[in-house]
């Protein structure tokens, strides 16, 4: 087959669902079978359960972001940008790169898996004061911030700045934000004492969610030890209580508390990116309806899954969707893969069917609760689990060496407290991370499909 009649396969985004995709693809096609390729703005594969141990400094930035271009083998070939608009008449894809250049992408197969931005609400001065744990840059972000409030808070004359810049507010119960508050609160709790000036029982760090319990998922018994945990450690839980306003210099609380912080951070959920609304096919709150072959119903050569995917969970029933964990997405990458690959060749497609494993949370140091497999652990034996799991995750044996080298030096040498320069003059909030305004509406996406013709 030559280049012209050979199919064209699109993949969108490089999340654990959209890489394995991409893998599973390459290994499993030859070069005459078909043509990849993949949508993403950056050129490596974030591993996002990791990102509260780049925050807190365990982990260093490049240690989670594995290249996707390592592997001598690779063919796929790579558009830096977004994808902003789907036109399933035309078969093209509308992509912004990160030259702000707007091209059409035709497709043949088209495998959406762009992932989820952070859930936010209208709450007055959310978007403009707080922070999200979603990318690399915020995380690396935030550990500078962190720091430097540390710095600030020394440096300061003033009582009441010092104690707002030694408050924090962490807002979200999952797991996200669970790990995120136990880890940086590790961070301070070793930085002060390289602050003689300061107070250590001034630095308060609170955690707060809407829910009445905190990680739900785990049952009441480990969700109880990671609240024991954490209250230990100091951290002051507040649950069935969210945000009511937020401040440059301090956050009220829904039950009327208000609190003197400069450092909120946001990590109440996630909602499928704004790009399944741009296809005008059918959502289940905001997520793509596909069946459980994962292939939109009605339109061919269209797949979906991950978190922007409400993929059937045949292995819970009910009518079940199976959540946006990392762990669902690994699998349905490779699936849906297959399932391409199926279509391509004219074979019968599977439908998708996972039993979850369980659940690890890695609450920093000795600490961590696990339920793997339904069996229910706290501490060393927890903790193992947790990095066992999240280590043998990692895709590449460069990746594994790095988090495991970075692993044993923070054990042997513990933390250290160096701000690394990515906080700039200028403050970066949750808006200035996460464009949500760069996507086309279903009409603005006929009209750039239309107005430019479907290049070939």
């Amino acid at each position: 087959m030559n280049t012209v009649t050979r199919p064209r396969i699109l993949v969108v985004g490089a999340g654990f669902a959209g890489v394995e995709c991409v893998r599973r693809l390459e290994r499993k096609l030859s070069p005459d079978e078909a043509d990849v390729t993949l949508v993403t703005p950056f050129a490596y594969q974030l591993y996002l359960p990791l990102l509260p141990q780049v925050a807190s400094g365990v982990l260093t930035p490049q240690s989670i972001a594995v290249s996707l271009r390592r592997s001598k083998k690779y063919r796929t070939r790579i558009i830096p940008g977004g994808a902003i608009g789907v036109d399933l008449k035309s078969k093209v894809c509308v992509i912004r790169t990160i030259t702000d250049e707007i091209v059409n992408e035709p497709y043949d197969y088209i495998v959406l898996a762009p992932g989820s931005i952070t859930r936010t609400f209208d709450i007055p001065g959310l978007t403009d004061h707080a922070f999200g744990m979603k990318t690399l840059a915020e995380a690396a972000y935030i550990r500078d911030h962190v720091i430097s409030q540390l710095d600030l808070a020394d440096a300061s004359q003033d009582p009441v700045e010092r104690a707002s810049r030694l408050q924090f507010v962490v807002v979200g119960g999952g797991y996200a934000g669970t790990e995120t508050a136990a880890c940086l609160q590790r961070l301070t709790h070793a930085a002060v004492k390289r602050y003689p000036r300061l107070d250590p029982s001034l630095i308060k760090w609170h955690l707060i969610d809407i829910a009445p319990k905190l990680m739900p998922e785990l049952g009441d018994k480990l969700g109880s030890s990671a609240r024991e945990i954490l209250r230990r450690r100091g951290i002051e839980i507040s649950l069935g209580t969210s945000i009511a306003k937020a401040g440059p210099e301090e956050v009220t609380f829904t039950d009327g508390r208000g609190v003197p912080t400069r450092t909120l951070i946001w990590t109440a959920g996630v909602v499928a990116s704004p790009l399944i609304a741009t296809l005008g096919a059918e959502t289940v709150k905001g997520r793509l309806t596909v069946a459980p072959e994962m292939n939109l119903p009605g339109d061919d050569g269209v797949f979906a899954l991950g978190d922007s995917a409400a993929v059937p969970d045949l292995a819970k029933g009910d009518g079940a969707m199976c959540p946006p964990t990392a762990q669902h997405a690994l699998r349905q990458g490779k699936h849906v893969a297959d399932n391409v690959i199926a279509s391509l060749r004219g074979q019968v497609m599977k439908p998708y069917v996972h039993k979850d494993l369980g659940l690890v949370v890695d609450l920093g140091g000795t600490d961590a609760v696990s339920k793997p497999l339904g069996i229910e652990l706290r501490g060393l034996p927890a903790q193992a689990v947790a990095r066992g799991y999240h280590w043998s995750a990692l895709r590449t044996n460069v990746a594994k060496t790095r988090v495991m080298t970075n692993w044993l030096l923070n054990a042997v040498a513990g933390d250290d407290f160096v701000r690394t320069g990515f906080q700039a003059r200028k403050a970066a909030r949750l808006k200035d991370f996460e464009y949500t305004d760069a996507y086309l509406t279903p009409e603005q996406v006929r009209a750039q499909v239309e107005g430019s013709g479907r290049p070939e």
